[in-house]
């Protein structure tokens, strides 16, 4: 069970209390500053400073408290204010001051409630305004229609204010939201592809060692048990990798996944030898000066060719490949080749290795093909983008999705 620590007292006193607080402390500086200032609390003699605070204060107070809770009523309260003020013939600026309090009011309720509420909020200080005019017309009282219809503007304005604001935020939530539905998403296909190139091969691997294992099991006892201690060996690796990639999944939500510690080309040697292993020969070839590669091209050109000569193990049914790595100034070439069945082995729809293959090539923004050759068999090859040390390159997982298995 989770729970939440509460906030400090501060924060959870109600915004009425800090308002009435400020109204108390305006009322007591100027009754140790002022003459008199009992009476000009109530009373107007031709100075907007002694402008009778009593209504505004109680007015402002009790908006603060019904504002979150009851909206509505705080904006029956303002417009209360107001219809009072206008008794006060003889502070004529009280009444309008009222009349904004609501107008503010209009605007929270745009923002932040629904649109029925916000509609009936809009629709309240519209009425009274209509029927102050009609009462004033009836009853003979001199009206001025312009003025009306300025603070029915007013009132207009506050809404669009707020349905301003109100779109705005709905437009950011929406983009907030589509940006997070993102990141889960190209995390979840990125573990899906890591787990794709880790266990396909490993698998790849046991299974032709089993097969083989199981037809010299009667003439070749000790080709059996070679076959047997690779197994183990494969799935002890395998296993190792699978609880490090849980293991690091359960470290925390929001933090960044390091899936296991990444391989990279200096792999390459010991892949040869696990796929030798399992009966199928790799010619590995080095060009160009090695040197340290940004982590994301390491990995990429790392699992193209672990998946390629997976291919060639499952499916080629030959015995040798040719793997070449190839550095260049400002790109990491790589290819497998191999002399099998060509586009029979790599029948379409059937698995995820070269979708895998050409998405991560996709990702760096680099160029990949793959097809049966001429002379016959199977050629993957792959050119990836090498940066500058001074640029940053793009991860991978922050650009375009793909689909994993």
């Amino acid at each position: 069970m989770i729970i939440e620590p509460r906030p400090p007292l501060l924060r959870r006193l109600p915004a009425g209390v800090w308002v009435g607080a400020f109204w108390t402390a305006v009322v007591v500086f100027r009754f140790f500053t002022r003459a008199d200032e009992t009476r000009l609390l109530f009373d107007y003699h031709g100075n907007v400073e002694d402008m009778p605070l009593v209504v505004t204060a109680v007015v402002t107070t009790l908006v603060a408290f019904l504002l979150v809770r009851l909206p509505l009523a705080a904006v029956a309260v303002a417009l209360a204010g107001g219809v009072y003020a206008l008794g006060m013939w003889g502070v004529p600026e009280t009444a309008p001051v009222q009349f904004l309090i609501a107008e503010a009011v209009v605007a929270y309720c745009v923002v932040t409630r629904s649109r029925p509420v916000s509609t009936i909020a809009t629709a309240m200080p519209l009425a009274l305004l209509t029927g102050l005019f009609c009462w004033g017309a009836v009853n003979g009282y001199p009206v001025n229609p312009y003025a009306y219809a300025g603070l029915a503007a007013t009132v207009l304005i506050a809404w669009l204010i707020g349905n301003t604001v109100r779109q705005s935020r709905t437009h950011a939530e929406a983009l907030r939201g589509r940006a997070a539905e993102q990141a889960v998403t190209a995390e979840r296909l990125r573990i899906a592809r890591e787990l794709h190139d880790m266990v396909a091969h490993s698998i790849g691997i046991i299974a032709i060692q089993a097969g083989m294992g199981s037809r010299v099991m009667d003439t070749q006892p000790a080709e059996t048990r070679k076959a047997l201690d690779a197994i183990e060996a494969t799935s002890r690796e395998t296993l190792a990798g699978l609880r490090r990639m849980l293991g690091a999944l359960r470290q925390g939500e929001g933090e960044s996944v390091p899936l296991e510690v990444a391989p990279g080309l200096d792999e390459l040697d010991r892949l040869v030898e696990k796929t030798a292993a399992a009966g199928v020969r790799v010619a590995l070839t080095r060009s160009g000066e090695a040197r340290a590669l940004p982590p994301e091209v390491d990995l990429a050109a790392f699992r193209i060719v672990q998946e390629a000569v997976t291919n060639v193990v499952k499916h080629s049914g030959t015995r040798d490949c040719h793997v070449t790595v190839e550095y260049g100034a400002e790109q990491l070439a790589v290819t497998v080749v191999d002399l099998g069945a060509g586009a029979s082995a790599h029948p379409a729809g059937t698995g995820y290795g070269l979708a895998g293959m050409r998405e991560r090539v996709a990702l760096l923004h680099g160029e990949f093909d793959a097809g049966p050759r001429r002379g016959g068999g199977f050629r993957v090859a792959a050119r990836l983008p090498v940066p500058h040390p001074t640029e940053a390159p793009e991860k991978p997982e922050a650009a375009a999705l793909e689909v994993g298995p």
